[in-house]
């Protein structure tokens, strides 16, 4: 089958998972062809034989105040629909992709072409963006007009069903891992980089936007230090970065936070993390969880959006109410006081995130895409 994906190519969960979900079915034989305005981050197009990126690209036209790139990625479509015989437009994010996709399809059904459109909600373009007033007719618009919808999770789902007047059904397919990639992978740096030998290691990884709550994983950090011995790993870039490396500055913890900014390097520090903390008001899934869970990381998290549906209370980790440090705190020198618990913890995290496994997961986009285009041709 000829796929073309729409996503973005930055490190945020929706462009990693559209990535990845790519390189997994270019696996299985089917044609691959990304198409967005930059290399999504962790793809690697020359060692992939069946996989293709295709750049969009927005001329710098002084008319626009704001440069169209849903007119430059729905004509970008077409052509890749086109030349490569395109079977089915996968697109992650309602807009501006699902409402690009509609544009192409209808350029396209002026010659005799019809291409099925699948859209996966991932969450912000949702909870956030399309939920305000100056997007939701568009959001809603391009919903309904997707022939195939799937959401990341069962409270995106909700979400989505509960902001907008979604006649199409919406089926839920979770996010995935390749937990096979990291069974198999030697550990692949000295922990000594990172820490002591006597440290404990705390990871917190995010795109540092305030619904993350970036305070509440310093403070974590805070209550935990004066019992453990530790350092706190911040991964990520984001509007909350440069306020929170001020506070830490301010405070005298610039050498037990360290801040890594983007990193291709995810396994590496994952590989030698002993919590993984995400306390965040708003997640659609937990991406970054399942990660640290799949390198058999306990993840200390809110109860927000998702994250219940992958983070097992009591098992690979511990739930909090949002905002809710203190129990945060308390759960992480729960395993870390405890070595014998803290080993169970990580034994049970690996174990709660094979029930996301590529190998279950990708096969349920491949029944969707077989669905759609059926849908199309008869």
């Amino acid at each position: 089958m000829n796929i073309a994906i729409v996503c973005y190519p930055t490190f945020g969960g929706s462009g990693v998972v559209a990535t990845e979900l790519g390189i997994e079915l270019s696996k299985r034989g089917h044609n691959i062809h990304f198409i967005t305005y930059r290399q999504p981050v962790r793809l690697e197009t020359l060692q992939h034989s069946h996989i293709h990126f295709h750049e969009v690209n927005v001329p710098d036209y002084p008319l626009f105040k704001y440069q169209p790139y849903e007119l430059a990625l729905s004509s970008r479509l077409l052509n890749v629909i086109k030349s490569f015989e395109i079977d089915v437009l996968h697109v992650h994010y309602a807009i501006p992709h699902a409402y690009a996709a509609y544009m192409a399809k209808k350029m396209l059904n002026d010659e005799g072409i019809d291409i099925p459109i699948v859209t996966t909600l991932h969450g912000t373009d949702i909870t956030l963006v399309g939920s305000h007033p100056f997007y939701k007719p568009a959001v809603t618009f391009s919903i309904n007009h997707s022939d195939r919808v799937t959401a990341v999770s069962e409270s995106l789902k909700e979400d989505t069903l509960r902001l907008f007047d979604i006649k199409k059904k919406i089926e839920v397919i979770p996010n995935f891992i390749d937990t096979t990639r990291i069974n198999f992978k030697q550990k692949p740096c000295k922990r000594s980089l990172l820490a002591s030998k006597e440290e404990k290691i705390l990871t917190h990884i995010s795109n540092f936007r305030p619904l993350k709550r970036i305070m509440d994983v310093i403070s974590i950090f805070e209550l935990v230090s004066p019992f453990v011995k530790s350092k706190l790993m911040m991964v990520g870039e984001g509007p909350e970065k440069a306020a929170a490396f001020e506070y830490v500055e301010s405070k005298g913890l610039i050498d037990q936070v360290l801040f890594l900014g983007n990193s291709d390097e995810i396994d590496k520090i994952l590989c030698y993390s002993d919590i993984f903390l995400l306390p965040s008001e708003k997640e659609s899934f937990g991406l970054s969880a399942l990660e640290a869970m799949a390198h058999g990381v306990p993840v200390i998290s809110s109860n927000a959006g998702g994250i219940s549906e992958v983070n097992k209370d009591g098992y690979s980790g511990f739930l909090s109410p949002i905002g809710d440090v203190d129990q945060m705190a308390k759960n992480v020198l729960s395993l870390l006081l405890d070595e014998k618990k803290h080993n169970l913890f990580k034994l049970q995290a690996k174990e709660q995130a094979k029930l996301f496994s590529t190998e279950k997961v990708v096969v349920k986009y491949e029944s969707i895409y077989s669905e759609a285009v059926s849908s199309i041709r008869y």
